[in-house]
């Protein structure tokens, strides 16, 4: 998931930890060109600097992704950690060993067994290749993600953001994000998917950015914090 990111601190609104990188790539950056518009400058003083922690380019974080989908991010961690348990390394080779029965105990349902062996088998056959995200453009990365059977369009934002570091990237159809943007917004109901794709034209070219503070919002209003994910999948 990683293009060689540097470990920016944040300078108006507390350094990051030390070693620790966060998403998106110039976070900083983004943070000081959007700080000056209202919505963002009451997040940060109410709820302070987004802390989403950078995951590693790789099959590791995309099945992880896969398992994140309709369930909590916390019964998806717990899925991969079952799984990282059995699967020793977790690697597009060694998950085609495993068997439905061994994937059930892990969690894994029957589509996300497909989704998840064809990701392997893409990897393994080379038809889908990791280190060609790197230094592909956004609209070619999520073209490829999306070609991959079982990633839709948010999978593929998700992982623009949070494995890639992209700083323009909008995951319109993301429950958390509706939620964080109809209550800051004041809007009498949570935006679909269509408008809040038109809505978040205002924020280029920090979109992704402006995603981590609403949903730094979402987060602070139900006291809780960033989702802590499995180790081994962090930048």
């Amino acid at each position: 998931m990683t293009a060689a990111p540097s470990i920016r601190r944040s300078r108006p609104y507390g350094a990051n930890a030390v070693g620790l990188i966060y998403a998106p790539q110039q976070l900083d950056e983004g943070i000081a060109a959007l700080a000056g518009v209202p919505v963002f400058r009451a997040i940060l003083d109410r709820a302070g600097m987004p802390r989403f922690r950078r995951r590693r380019n790789g099959f590791a974080t995309l099945l992880h992704i896969i398992l994140e989908q309709q369930v909590s991010i916390d019964a998806a961690a717990a899925m991969h950690r079952r799984l990282a348990g059995i699967c020793e390394p977790l690697m597009p080779e060694t998950f085609l060993a495993l068997d439905d029965a061994t994937l059930r105990r892990c969690g894994f349902s029957r589509q996300k067994m497909d989704y998840a062996r064809r990701l392997s088998e893409a990897v393994v056959s080379g038809a889908f290749d990791f280190a060609r995200l790197e230094a592909a453009a956004d609209a070619a990365v999520l073209a490829d993600l999306i070609n991959l059977k079982g990633i839709g369009r948010w999978s593929a934002e998700i992982y623009l953001i949070f494995a890639l570091g992209r700083d323009d990237i909008w995951p319109a159809a993301d429950l958390g994000l509706q939620l964080g943007i109809a209550a800051e917004l004041g809007l009498p109901a949570r935006p679909g998917e269509r408008d809040l794709r038109a809505l978040g034209e205002r924020w280029r070219p920090w979109r992704s950015v402006a995603a981590c503070l609403f949903w730094q919002s979402y987060l602070h209003a139900r006291n809780r914090a960033a989702p802590v994910l499995p180790a081994e999948l962090y930048a």
